[in-house]
């Protein structure tokens, strides 16, 4: 399959050449060009091809972009907490971001953060609906609002919208980002914040099972 390094993700899906494979689209995506500032490599999905959950982030952090993992830094370790929590193995997940480049600009040594554009987000889109279909969750959940934008193609306020989705037809369940709950001020609420996320992910895999029986 013929890799073109300047490929637009927007224009893919006019691409006769679609990747059949999870190896093949993870190749275009490697071999892509950044489309946010900053971004230097691409971070890949991980898990297995078939997971009844697939787990869908914003975008790669600092520690990601080093390690070439999704969810490896603080927001990860409190994910993997959550999901231990909830009876949820990670390894049998797979996990991903809307947008696959860290976006950042440097201060001092410093490179902090920057939420992606909703421009951003949709050039991403196509690379992240085909990396789906390919992995074929029963169920996917969007991990704050910058994957709902991605997922269902319009924003959607959480505190509203929170709990079962559908995303295109793609059954799916909507709940905050970890950071957010690493950003919470207060034992109380951190923990409260936790608990609740925590519930959603046991709901999350319900459904997920449930369809799955359903399915079988």
């Amino acid at each position: 399959m013929r890799i073109d390094r300047n490929i637009r993700p927007a224009a893919a899906d006019v691409d006769a050449e679609k990747p059949r494979t999870l190896a093949e689209l993870n190749a275009v995506i490697s071999a892509a060009e950044p489309l946010v500032e900053g971004g230097t490599k691409a971070v890949l999905g991980e898990g297995p091809v078939g997971a009844r959950i697939a787990l869908v982030g914003e975008q790669p952090g600092d520690q990601e972009d080093l390690q070439g993992r999704p969810f490896v830094g603080p927001a990860g370790r409190l994910l993997d907490r959550a999901l231990s929590a909830a009876g949820i193995e990670r390894k049998s997940t797979y996990v991903t971001n809307a947008v696959k480049h860290f976006k950042f600009e440097e201060r001092g040594k410093r490179r902090l953060h920057k939420k992606p554009s909703a421009g951003e987000v949709k050039h991403y889109r196509w690379w992240l609906k085909t990396e789906l279909e390919l992995v074929d969750p029963r169920l996917v959940v969007s991990l704050g609002a910058t994957a709902v934008l991605a997922l269902a193609g319009k924003s959607l306020a959480i505190g509203r919208f929170r709990g079962p989705a559908d995303f295109d037809g793609q059954p799916g369940y909507i709940t905050v980002h970890p950071s957010f709950l690493l950003r919470l001020r207060g034992e109380e609420d951190r923990e409260h914040g936790f608990d609740a996320f925590v519930a959603d992910l046991q709901k999350a895999n319900a459904l997920a099972n449930a369809r799955q029986r359903v399915k079988g």
